[in-house]
């Protein structure tokens, strides 16, 4: 169970957003300390992220350190993996003290019956290529032997041939993890809200009487995020408070509430 109010943003790609997009990243996280009740981290928080025995990529440290003080402030922290960071692990989840998931997340967040994936390979005929890639990158033996690259070599190979996949991910302008979204929610009744991530499209839907589909969008184009209660759905635009100044909103159904 995620607590309410729970926070929810995605899509930094820290290692190439700017040193103001981490900035403006490491204020918001800090606005957090005695305003979250949780936080979720939606996938490609890195550009790149592997974790080699002794040795992490040396971009955004001072964020992960962000996160860890919100941790031991006691605020919960998932963060569901993107396709430019599925190869986290023990620095994460014991160093850190996140939640990773690699995969979706099922559970109760803020009050809401909730899925979460990132949302990268999930259409059906623009993902086909990508999704045999996929299980090639996330193969343990490809893991194994990525890991005896130098760090440096193994970075610079991984930076070249990620712009790519940035790029591709909003040609349809989002209308593909809709799509996707839409019929996850149609086949599941009791499910209250679907978060996706990825698109780099923000997006606050009623789909169907109790039922949301949103997307936080992506911080490293926009500061963007999701605020959840109990009651509400609010889509944000950080603006130097944790509050942000509200974008979109959707309120829970009063069916939905009064069950």
């Amino acid at each position: 169970m995620l607590p309410s109010p729970c926070y929810v943003f995605s899509d930094t790609h820290l290692g190439f957003a700017p040193a103001s997009v981490e900035r403006d990243l490491r204020a918001f996280l800090h606005g957090l300390r005695g305003r979250a009740g949780s936080l979720v981290v939606n996938g490609d928080l890195f550009e790149f992220w592997f974790e080699w025995r002794r040795v992490m990529p040396r971009a955004a440290f001072r964020v992960l350190a962000a996160l860890a003080d919100l941790r031991d402030a006691g605020i919960p922290v998932l963060m569901v993996a993107g396709n430019h960071d599925c190869w986290g692990g023990e620095i994460l989840r014991r160093d850190v003290g996140l939640e990773f998931t690699l995969g979706p997340w099922r559970g109760e967040l803020a009050g809401w019956r909730t899925y979460i994936e990132h949302g990268d390979g999930l259409r059906d005929r623009e993902d086909r290529r990508y999704r045999a890639l996929r299980r090639v990158l996330r193969n343990r033996l490809a893991i194994g032997a990525f890991r005896w690259l130098h760090p440096d070599l193994a970075t610079a190979i991984a930076g070249g041939s990620s712009h790519a996949s940035r790029s591709y991910a909003a040609r349809d302008g989002g209308a593909g993890l809709r799509a996707v979204a839409a019929r996850r929610l149609a086949a599941e009744p009791g499910l209250g809200l679907v978060l996706y991530g990825h698109s780099h499209v923000p997006a606050l839907e009623r789909m169907r009487p109790g039922g949301v589909y949103a997307n936080a969008g992506s911080w490293l184009d926009a500061p963007t995020f999701l605020r959840i209660t109990p009651e509400r759905i609010a889509l944000c635009r950080w603006d130097g408070s944790a509050e942000g100044v509200t974008l979109d909103a959707v309120d829970r159904a009063p069916q939905e509430a009064l069950a």
